[in-house]
């Protein structure tokens, strides 16, 4: 709901403006954490607010953020309640900034963080809220915290790189069809129907351009531009399904482009959450369910779950672990093997971590400095083959004349 109010400042100075709220006592405390005193309040039309309000999205960024200043605002002795208040009036998102206080109201009435936590599963992910969890029983919740924020803090920076990898690449291939489109459209039409009108014989190149010119402006394009469509649309939907996802995970995985780079991220991804979790005291067998839940990849999730079921039965992760030497290699195995002989797994797992972080690191520059050169090299010839296409039988005219 949307709406308008009148509040006054601590100095006295009269405010008017509009909040987004799910109710008249939410508006009232959400001013009041921003230091507000409430004189007027009123509500108003909420159709296109309420819209806009379901698209407002809450980014990992803002999640990783709010664990660090909790942590922080924990650590100096600062109350639950009171430091949910303050960090919560701190947020221009106002659906993020209604969460938060909604849970500094609920551990107010005297339900656990982690319980209040658990209400937002879109929000806070079962690993954060084990830790929270972990952190309340064991009285150490101010360490629970910073390693969770510590850990969002990472896993942020390293989605950062991979995104950020991949925006040249998809820049590029987006300049290239937008340079074939203005040309299929705007330039070659009227200097191909001149060449068509001539008498010279025409290059190899040029037919071809004119014909792919031809389908692209005619029925061809349409149908070319509706398939492609259609088939994006299904074949998200398929990846969407629990099938879909098995193969695309699977395929990938099999990639040889793209296979090194992922096993890295999902190896990368298993020793930070599970080192995590162990440092965080939680059980081996809850540690690895959590950790397999949000891996991110089918092919890993089985393995790890069965080595959940192992770790049951008896059986130590690493001799489950050497039955799958192409998902996790030799090295990490003897490393987490070393880690439960000695008893510090969650120190061997974080040098792991260390590793496969500067390897992934590595990596991702290396395939764009790969990248970079074949993409060039690949705009050139689109560019240079749509301008030879036109400039040679342009120059056999003007020999000819």
């Amino acid at each position: 709901m949307r709406f308008t109010y009148q509040a006054r400042t601590k100095i006295g100075d009269i405010k008017i403006g509009v909040i987004d709220a799910s109710s008249k006592k939410v508006a009232i405390d959400l001013l009041q954490a921003d230091g507000l005193f409430v004189t007027q309040l009123k509500k108003e039309s909420e159709s296109f607010t309420k819209k806009f309000r379901l698209m407002e999205r809450i980014s990992s960024r803002d999640v990783a953020m709010f664990s660090r200043q909790l942590a922080v605002m924990f650590k100096a002795n600062v109350s639950l309640v009171e430091s949910l208040r303050t960090i919560g009036g701190q947020f221009t998102n106002q659906s993020f900034r209604e969460k938060i206080l909604k849970i500094s109201q609920d551990v107010e009435a005297g339900t656990s963080l982690s319980n209040a936590f658990a209400k937002y599963p879109d929000l806070f992910s079962t690993f954060f809220i084990a830790m929270v969890k972990a952190g309340e029983v064991s009285g150490n919740l101010s360490e629970q915290l910073t390693y969770l924020a510590d850990y969002l803090e990472k896993n942020y920076y390293l989605q950062g790189k991979i995104k950020g990898a991949m925006v040249y690449p998809a820049l590029i291939i987006v300049v290239v069809f937008g340079v074939m489109f203005m040309m299929s459209y705007f330039v070659l039409p009227n200097l191909l129907n001149l060449f068509e009108s001539s008498s010279t014989e025409l290059p190899l190149m040029t037919r071809i351009v004119i014909a792919v010119t031809g389908f692209i402006r005619g029925p061809g394009g349409i149908v070319l531009l509706l398939g492609t469509v259609l088939a994006g649309v299904l074949a998200y939907r398929y990846y969407k399904s629990e099938k879909g996802k098995v193969f695309f995970d699977e395929f990938f995985l099999q990639v040889p482009v793209f296979r090194g780079l992922l096993k890295m991220i999902y190896l990368n991804r298993f020793a930070d959450n599970l080192s995590t979790l162990v440092a965080g005291g939680i059980p081996i067998t809850q540690s690895l369910e959590i950790t397999g839940n949000i891996v991110g990849n089918v092919v890993y999730k089985e393995i790890i779950l069965k080595t959940r079921d192992g770790v049951r039965r008896g059986q130590t992760i690493s001799s489950i672990l050497y039955n799958y030497p192409d998902i996790f290699p030799p090295m990490f195995t003897q490393m987490i093997l070393v880690g439960e002989q000695t008893g510090s797994l969650d120190k061997s797992l974080a040098t792991l971590v260390n590793f496969y972080r500067r390897e992934t690191d590595r990596a991702i520059d290396s395939m764009l400095s790969l990248l970079e050169p074949i993409l060039i090299i690949f705009l050139g010839l689109i560019v240079g083959g749509l301008v030879a296409a036109v400039m040679i039988p342009l120059y056999q005219s003007l020999g000819n004349m």
